[in-house]
């Protein structure tokens, strides 16, 4: 009796402290991360001064990522230089599921696979977006792009999951 009892209570303290529960996909839940926050600490790090990075939104986002826009998501943050052939490209995207950020991360690899194949037309940029990643979190997906600064772009998001 009084190992059921204990057990019992070990139920109820984890069920009060929300703890040793599937969430929604099956599995732990996602941080809550900031991807405006996310990003203005992309731009810190890489120097990059207020107006050199340009929201991609509305048709453009569409003609730059096709689908995009038809997907579920929470947050969506889409930047490239305003005025410059260096490549840097971000995008952040949370979704609603995880199977959402899958889909996700195939219209961001779509992206990517254009540039390579042929969209980025000079030899610096060709070699910047065969380096350019595609990262998964949970129900976030980002698309790294960024020649000078891509590994440290990809620490940075991947360190928001620690």
């Amino acid at each position: 009796m009084k190992k059921r009892g204990v057990w019992v209570l070990a139920a109820l303290l984890l069920a009060a402290c929300g703890c040793g529960g599937p969430e929604k996909d099956g599995g732990a839940k996602d941080p809550e991360v900031s991807l405006s926050a996310l990003f203005a600490a992309m731009e810190e790090d890489c120097g990059w001064e207020e107006g050199y990075m340009t929201a991609v939104e509305g048709e453009l986002l569409e003609e730059y990522y096709p689908g995009l826009s038809g997907i579920s998501t929470v947050q969506l943050l889409v930047r490239v230089p305003a005025m410059s052939s260096d490549v840097n490209e971000i995008a952040l995207v949370r979704c609603e599921t995880g199977e959402d950020a899958e889909k996700a991360a195939a219209v961001l690899q779509a992206r990517i696979d254009l540039q390579v194949d042929g969209g980025a037309w000079y030899p610096e940029t060709q070699a910047a977006w065969e380096k350019a990643k595609v990262l998964r979190e949970g129900t976030y997906a980002a698309l790294i792009a960024s020649g000078e600064h891509q590994d440290a772009l990809e620490e940075l998001f991947a360190s928001q999951f620690r």
